[in-house]
């Protein structure tokens, strides 16, 4: 991998490699770029991963190590996207706003305040005991709609305008798919840049691109934005501009259309196509009257301008808010898939391209620069094509490297005999009943991964109920601490989904078993395959075989891969899904996994289990 990862560097071309676990690919990726480093050229090096996790692993423990052995000379910084910062403004405003209130958030408060004295990075991954989903989060970090940028008091502070001065002078700049692509959509506005050209490019987690790129190439509006643009403008007639009561009352107006707006969806959450819903009678009404209000509040905002930088700024949001408005209702626009989600609260209304191959490759070719796309899991049944064509990559050499494990004497593959279908009622309980005395046997060290969140709370309520062992939950801590738990307790079963199937390190006999629910089939009505589903059917295409089918292998593998981390690790993966047997399409996951032994007989996988030391 190092020799074509070199080679590809020398030939400003394209790879795309997939290396399974245990092949070292961060190692092999990164000594020749260091190697490759030409000072004079000032030719820099772009790595992005696909986590946060990883981002840190790379910095923190690979790089060091490859710097001091390659005597590489130049810079190296990591860079990470503006809402992993404290924003010293919002923070200060945030404590203002919230005096007197809640106990517990001015606890927090007064403890990120502290925080904020000495830290010199302003990275809140750093702040002791917060978790990464803390809802207080988002008032003391700043996103592209309401930063101040030159106007903010504290600019000369920022730590987001440190962290990208740094970025722009080094000359190895670790960041994560999504500030690639951010960068990308800042360059097109001509106001300047996020990450510094290179002639390098690496992507590690190559798999999650074209998720990410789809999201990145479409354009989204939500309540919330329109939300806090309200009460953006309310908190400047409070604090600056007291006569401005006309202002208020339009803010107020914006706010209760959006809210309005949202219950005329007439359900509890969901997605679904917007180009069908915008046409109902209700939703056009309450579309103008959202644009009435919008286009009001402007008018009445055009008297006020220059009199507060932070208006003048809400003034610009609220024109931008209006225009992609509009263009979201302009729904007839070919190549594109038009739809709105729906959370308890709030919603979002998205434009998303329906390929994003063509735009990706423009923008590779606008770059003189070798570009490589790594994972443990690009390929399906040893073809590439899934992946490639997502990203137009049809011209890039293709290399797939088995992992260098025992799967044979290491591991053991079930598929348990006589378990319902999935969507059977009554399921979780089935599977409690079946599986706790296979995590006995494990004496806990087991994952069970989900595909669902209603299914990941009823396994855990079960388990819970019937083992006298840890059960650890998904969402009850944040990802890192839930993980330090699972280690130190020794003994416990963790239920989980989404982002514990990839990114997840666990090495040794900590993780001696591996369980998942079911094969990890997309909804069809999840807006993204949705597109790609459309997209399919345009060009004559098998959508099941050629979208669904290949995305779910990927995932497949990713949870798999949870399993063994080491050449000393041993352990059992067990998958309740029958129709990895009865099905045709079965044989299409199977073939993709290691060779692993295979059996029906959960007696099998106790007996495994005990055996391990």
């Amino acid at each position: 991998m190092a020799e074509a990862v070199a080679n590809v560097i020398k030939t400003k071309q394209q790879l795309v490699v997939e290396a399974e676990t245990g092949t070292g690919k961060t190692f092999a990726y990164l000594a020749p770029a260091l190697l490759s480093y030409d000072k004079s050229a000032r030719s820099k090096i772009i790595i992005s991963t696909g986590s946060k996790a990883l981002q840190e692993q790379l910095f923190s423990k690979d790089l060091p190590l490859l710097v001091e052995t390659t005597n590489f000379t130049g810079k190296v910084s990591v860079l990470k996207g503006r809402n992993n910062y404290l924003c010293n403004e919002r923070l200060n405003r945030f404590m203002l706003e919230t005096k007197h209130k809640d106990k517990t958030l001015q606890v927090e408060l007064v403890k990120i305040k502290s925080w904020s004295l000495k830290t010199k990075t302003g990275d809140i991954a750093d702040i002791d005991n917060l978790p990464e989903d803390a809802a207080i989060i988002p008032a003391i970090t700043s996103n592209n709609d309401n930063c101040l940028g030159r106007e903010c008091p504290s600019f000369d502070d920022c730590f987001i305008v440190k962290a990208r001065k740094k970025a722009m002078d080094a000359d190895l700049v670790v960041i994560n798919h999504h500030l690639f692509f951010a960068d990308l959509a800042v360059k097109e506005t001509g106001f300047g840049e996020l990450v510094p050209e290179a002639g390098v490019y690496i992507f590690d987690e190559a798999h999650q691109l074209p998720d990410i790129a789809s999201m990145y190439f479409g354009e989204s509006l939500s309540s919330r934005q329109l939300i806090e643009l309200a009460k953006e403008i309310d908190y400047v007639y409070r604090t600056q501009i007291h006569e401005a009561k006309q202002m208020a009352k339009a803010a107020e107006q914006l706010r209760t259309a959006a809210l309005d707006f949202r219950l005329a969806f007439a359900m509890d959450k969901g997605t679904g196509s917007w180009r069908e819903k915008s046409r109902d009678r209700i939703m056009e009404l309450h579309a103008q009257r959202l644009l009435q209000v919008m286009d009001f509040l402007n008018e009445v905002m055009c008297d006020l301008l220059g009199k507060s930088e932070v208006l003048d700024h809400c003034f610009d949001r609220l024109n931008q808010f209006t225009l992609l408005f509009k263009k979201l209702n302009s729904v007839n626009e070919s190549g594109f898939s038009y739809w709105y989600d729906c959370t308890k609260q709030h919603f979002s209304l998205n434009i998303t391209p329906l390929s994003v191959a063509q735009r990706f490759q423009l923008e590779c070719q606008k770059k003189e620069a070798a570009w490589i796309f790594t994972s443990a899991t690009l390929s399906v049944k040893g073809y590439f094509e899934h992946f490639t064509d997502l990203l137009g990559l049809q011209s890039s050499q293709c290399l797939q490297l088995n992992s260098p494990f025992d799967y044979a004497k290491q591991t053991l593959f079930v598929v348990p005999r006589l378990l319902p279908e999935p969507g059977t009622p009554g399921l979780a309980d089935k599977l409690v009943e079946r599986l706790s005395p296979v995590i006995r046997a494990s004496k806990g060290r087991c994952f069970f991964l989900c595909t669902s969140h209603a299914m990941m709370n009823q396994l855990a309520i079960g388990f819970r109920r019937t083992l006298t062992l840890p059960v650890l939950l998904q969402g009850e801590k944040s990802k890192q601490a839930l993980l330090d738990d699972f280690v130190s307790h020794g003994n416990a079963l963790l239920v989980a989904t989404g982002s514990f199937w990839e990114g997840v390190d666990v090495r040794g006999q900590a993780l001696s078993c591996v369980i998942i629910d079911k094969i990890p089939f997309a909804s069809p009505d999840e807006p993204l395959l949705k597109a790609r589903i459309e997209d399919a059917q345009l060009k004559g295409k098998d959508p099941f075989a050629q979208v669904q089918l290949p995305q779910a292998v990927i995932t497949f593998k990713q949870g798999i891969g949870r399993l063994i981390r080491a050449e000393q690790d041993k352990g059992v993966v067990i998958v309740c899904d029958n129709r990895l047997v009865t099905r045709p399409y079965g044989n299409i996951f199977l073939n993709s996994l290691p060779e692993m032994p295979r059996t029906r007989d959960l007696d099998n996988a106790i007996a495994f289990l005990k055996n391990i030391n």
